[in-house]
């Protein structure tokens, strides 16, 4: 692997959390695509690209920063899910599935910020 980040299990995670939150998003309606989905899809892929940029080429402290954003953005999902499943987007199943996975992937990522 040519990049540090492609050795971490939560960033492996994040980017397959983002994938699928993409497909998600492809059945909510029309009249949400720049809203809703744009919002939960840009808050996936930073939790991704905020774990990879953080720990290429950072300090310690640095790396730290970019997994808290990265922790905000996780919780931002799940928020974004929570709507979803208000508005009928999405079902319980559905709901309770990315939010045990993003519960793993927080506890992921707040564990290796208190690791450095």
């Amino acid at each position: 692997m040519a990049f540090k980040f492609e050795s971490l299990k939560v960033w492996h995670l994040a980017a397959d959390l983002s994938n699928q939150v993409d497909l998600l998003t492809k059945s909510f309606p029309v009249e949400e695509r720049y809203s809703l989905s744009s919002q939960i899809k840009r808050a996936a892929d930073s939790v991704a690209l905020n774990i990879a940029e953080g720990c290429t080429g950072q300090t310690d402290p640095e790396f730290k920063i970019f997994l808290g954003i990265a922790l905000r953005s996780a919780i931002e999902v799940v928020a974004a899910l929570l709507l979803a499943k208000g508005r009928g987007y999405i079902s319980e199943e559905t709901k309770q599935k990315f939010y045990n996975e993003y519960e793993i992937l927080c506890k992921m990522i707040s564990g290796l910020r208190e690791s450095l």
